[in-house]
């Protein structure tokens, strides 16, 4: 597989190996049945300049780490995400595409949390699936978020078997100072600020160009072509960088947030982007997966299926 080159940015150097491999099967994987052979994955991470030894032993760590699954039944050997990481990759689509952002007279959820010291493994993974819902820390175990993540953390929590740490509360704020002044110390805003930024200096002035590119070449497009690889290679490793924000950004009522806050333009950039760049990047991994024979139904439930 001939490496794509774009002549943008296409991958961030912080992105790992494993974090597109996750990405590809969420995107794709409805299209094999959820499961891809060896030989596609090396195809697909080929198009985004990862070596074909460096993707056989990313699949073997995620192999050994269980977040892929080995396929027997296959006549090549191929892989699944493992159920628990169907999961989760299922219930982040729904925070990316389907985002609730609450309202300044919305009530506030609260977890009161308390985890014996001798347990304190289990306290680190309950803070860490607290951060990972967008709550915030207003002291020591007590955590806070929007009323409409709460649903979500209960779940999350049950399903860790952490929720017997926990007591759930709904509240309202009844402080006389403004509340804009608390949310810089219960988040970390000016951080979560500056990865929406270094988002928008990747990514902010893509649109023009794409949209260019792809109205010049028109229905002359080919599925396999140089440019429906060019759009893969740029789609992808976006989308796999989009996809931290979800569970970083707690969606706070605007009216909180400091002035000048990113969030709202890389958000429509990310919109813009995937609205032009995911069909097209779509037909091409479709492409790649019937020309290594992967789901022989692949290319034809191309038009019906979900958008991702």
């Amino acid at each position: 597989m001939k490496r794509v080159r774009t002549g943008m940015e296409t991958r961030p150097s912080k992105l790992q190996h494993q974090q597109l491999i996750v990405t590809l099967f969420g995107l794709y994987g409805r299209a094999a049945d959820g499961t891809f052979p060896v030989a596609v994955l090396v195809d697909m991470l080929g198009a985004l300049g990862i070596e074909p030894p460096a993707v056989r032993s990313t699949v073997s760590r995620l192999k050994r780490n269980g977040v892929l699954v080995s396929r027997p039944d296959t006549r090549a050997a191929s892989y699944s995400l493992s159920a628990g990481v169907l999961d989760a990759f299922e219930e982040g689509d729904q925070r990316i595409y389907a985002p609730e952002r609450s309202h300044p007279n919305d009530p506030w959820s609260l977890v009161i949390f308390s985890v014996p010291e001798a347990q304190r493994n289990r306290r680190y993974e309950l803070r860490t699936e607290l951060n990972s819902l967008g709550f915030g820390a207003v002291g020591a175990g007590v955590a806070i978020a929007p009323s409409n993540v709460l649903p979500q953390a209960m779940a999350r929590l049950k399903d860790r078997g952490l929720d017997r740490y926990v007591e759930y509360f709904s509240a309202d704020y009844l402080s006389q100072e403004d509340i804009r002044a608390k949310i810089p110390l219960w988040w970390d805003l000016q951080e979560l600020d500056e990865q929406y930024r270094d988002f928008l200096a990747l990514y902010g002035t893509a649109e023009a160009q794409w949209s260019a590119r792809l109205s010049a070449a028109g229905g002359a497009m080919e599925p396999a072509g140089e440019l429906a690889g060019e759009a893969f290679a740029f789609y992808v490793p976006m989308l796999t960088l989009w996809r931290r924000f979800p569970y970083r950004d707690p969606n706070l009522p605007l009216e909180f947030l400091p002035d000048g806050w990113k969030a709202p333009a890389a958000k429509h950039a990310f919109w813009a982007l995937d609205a032009l760049l995911a069909p097209v990047a779509r037909t091409y991994a479709l492409s790649l997966l019937g020309a290594r024979g992967s789901g022989p139904n692949a290319l034809a439930i191309q038009d019906s299926a979900p958008a991702q």
